[in-house]
């Protein structure tokens, strides 16, 4: 289970990695994830992200479940700080990865959104380039003309602010999974050492186990 969830986690990385910088391998991840919401895409999406937030729902519960045993005896047990640690990994693991899945969809987002808003922009500047190119006539062509560019020059500072804006939500999205990676750098090594705690702990374990069976033995002889 944690090494699946490892390796998904892994994926997602290096998923935004590839939306994050123009090359041929990003307009085919946009052109898969436009597929995929398409159709039944969502739907089988929706289905994922719910039954791991139910395990994950699952996950705290056991934790919240082992501490409260942990309270009421007052001692801590061996096996209970193996299950805790366990779940406490995978609780986070699962929470990082919806997480990332959000990044994902996000950016991928705000990446269509930049190119709708470029090619309006482009259109809106090659229909000004015309009017301006065709102002030959009467007057009243003339100030009619007039006006159209004048509304046009409107709509491209609008649309200019709209791409400001986009860009930066982009570089926002850019930090943010510059964050995610250094996180998910800190949640490897959370994981080395919960590894370790486990392994430790599973010492402890046969050591009580050889030492209480060693009276029994004691006992039979």
């Amino acid at each position: 289970m944690i090494q699946l969830l490892y390796s998904v986690i892994v994926a997602q990385m290096a998923l935004i990695l590839t939306l994050l910088f123009k090359s041929p391998l990003r307009k085919l991840v946009i052109l898969t994830l436009d597929r995929v919401k398409r159709g039944r895409g969502p739907v089988m999406v929706k289905t994922v992200g719910g039954t791991i937030l139910i395990v994950l729902a699952s996950s705290v519960y056991s934790m919240v479940k082992i501490q409260s045993r942990t309270m009421e005896a007052g001692v801590a047990n061996p096996t209970d700080q193996v299950l805790m640690s366990q779940h406490m990994l995978e609780a986070s693991l699962m929470g990082f990865m919806l997480f990332l899945s959000l990044m994902i969809d996000r950016l991928h987002h705000y990446i269509r959104e930049l190119s709708l808003l470029r090619k309006t922009m482009e259109a809106a500047k090659k229909q000004n380039r015309s009017f301006e190119d065709s102002k030959t006539g009467s007057a009243e062509e003339l100030k009619a003309l007039g006006e159209e560019v004048a509304v046009l020059r409107t709509k491209i500072k609008k649309l200019g602010s709209e791409c400001d804006a986009k860009a930066k939500e982009a570089k926002a999205a850019e930090a943010e999974a510059e964050a995610l990676r250094k996180q998910s750098e800190g949640f490897l090594l959370e994981y080395d050492r919960l590894l370790a705690d486990n392994q430790n702990l599973r010492n402890q374990l046969e050591s009580i186990d050889q030492s209480l069976s060693q009276p029994d033995h004691k006992s039979n002889m």
